[in-house]
């Protein structure tokens, strides 16, 4: 038997923080009985089983001396002594989060949060490329146009197994993001699978400062504007009208909004965006554990009536997804592609008093129509593939299918049934 002695006296200060996190999280779950087995299991999730009995794990209590028998274990047993206090601590509130089940619920340290926080200032040094986890597996959502990862090769889809030989199996977004940046002119190996290809393939790439024009457009000889936008950022809405004043001004007959590749960004500019055809109607719906909030409009629909086609691939989310179930509920676009990423999630970002900070979700995205963003995506209303061959050729099936559609001369019937065969 491993025999288990009271805890260092210089850990003193961390234990009575933890300490006191633990009474606090005991009365609660306390009172919280008292009010009823029932309320363990929240409204709609789940059922009751067998004879209607709440299954035992859910009514038992939370032993907490299991923390402390574990704590105490590891400060004494663990082959590399001593054991930091403050990394066993941190570490504690990381696995906290964990419990969630959740890629975008997590735990930052002090020096992860300093860095994340550099990160939202939009000024970093990297490969321009968003991240994400889906099924379970570290994704390449998208590669910014332009940038290192989009000169590489990297396309949205691409499994990260391997950032310089590290594995990612069970890498949080944040871990991987850590390592993926670093000083201009240095050097990343990402070991990438790809679906449909045979084996891994390693893509050294050369990091770079990452400037992003969030916003291009032009107009072709039949009058009709590509309007491009790579993220939504903080001039992205300004950009974005005066895009809108050439339209108006050029007398277009057609736009193409170009979303593909698109991660997102802010909520206000995605709002900012889809106003342009939906007016002061709704764009998205928030719904949380005890609210539903729906976000309207901000101006007048100045392109509404003008024939639309949005653009969209795996690489789209968050925002763009936001902006094309808007408009694809309203029927003011057809919406062209593949389904898009399927990040339709609201994250509540908490500095601590220590320099650490939190985010955990809190709510999840739906379209005007109560459509689930989050983890389905948006399925477009004409599916369009664009192949690994067609992209190295040149060749843009999906920006073409958009140009037939807004010129009358689409064969959608015809086309449907290509795809199905």
């Amino acid at each position: 038997m491993v025999k288990l002695s009271r805890p260092a006296p210089r850990s003193l200060f961390f234990l009575c923080v933890i300490l006191l996190v633990i009474v606090a999280f005991s009365f609660g779950f306390y009172v919280g009985r008292a009010r009823g087995v029932a309320s363990v299991v929240p409204e709609g999730e789940g059922e009751l089983i067998g004879d209607g009995e709440i299954p035992n794990y859910l009514t038992q209590d939370v032993d907490f001396q299991q923390f402390w028998d574990i704590w105490n274990l590891v400060k004494e047993e663990f082959y590399r002594q001593p054991v930091s206090d403050v990394d066993l601590y941190y570490g504690s509130l990381k696995g906290l989060l964990s419990g969630l089940n959740d890629p975008y619920s997590v735990y930052f340290d002090p020096q992860e949060a300093e860095e994340f926080n550099a990160s939202l200032e939009g000024s970093f040094e990297g490969i321009g490329a968003e991240i994400g986890i889906k099924d379970d597996r570290l994704q390449i959502v998208s590669p910014l146009d332009g940038l290192p990862a989009d000169q590489a090769g990297l396309l949205p889809g691409d499994w990260i197994v391997l950032i310089d030989g590290v594995e990612t199996t069970g890498m949080s977004v944040e871990k991987a993001v850590s390592l993926i940046r670093g000083e201009k002119g240095t050097q990343v190996v990402l070991t990438i699978a790809r679906e449909g290809v045979d084996g891994i393939t390693e893509y050294p790439i050369t990091r770079d400062k990452i400037v992003i024009d969030s916003v291009k457009w032009s107009v072709d000889d039949q009058r009709v504007m590509t309007i491009s936008i790579s993220t939504f950022n903080h001039d992205t809405s300004e950009l974005f009208s005066q895009a809108i004043q050439e339209a108006l001004s050029s007398g277009v007959t057609g736009i193409i909004l170009d979303l593909r590749g698109n991660p997102g960004g802010l909520l206000t500019t995605a709002i900012d965006i889809a106003s342009a055809w939906v007016g002061y109607d709704d764009v998205v719906i928030e719904r949380s554990q005890a609210d539903v909030h729906s976000f309207s409009g901000v101006s007048a629909p100045r392109l509404q009536g003008i024939p639309t086609v949005v653009l969209v691939n795996g690489g789209s989310a968050s925002a763009s997804e936001i902006v094309s179930g808007a408009l694809q509920d309203y029927g003011y676009a057809t919406i062209v592609g593949t389904q898009t990423f399927g990040k339709g999630s609201v994250q509540d970002y908490r500095e601590l008093p220590d320099g650490s900070a939190v985010k955990i979700t809190t709510a999840a995205w739906y379209t005007p129509n109560g459509r689930s963003i989050n983890e389905e995506g948006i399925a477009p209303d004409v599916v369009v593939e664009y192949t690994v061959e067609e992209y190295q050729a040149g060749i843009d099936p999906q920006d073409i299918a958009a140009r037939e559609i807004l010129g009358g001369t689409y064969e959608f019937e015809e086309r449907q049934t290509e795809q199905i065969k």
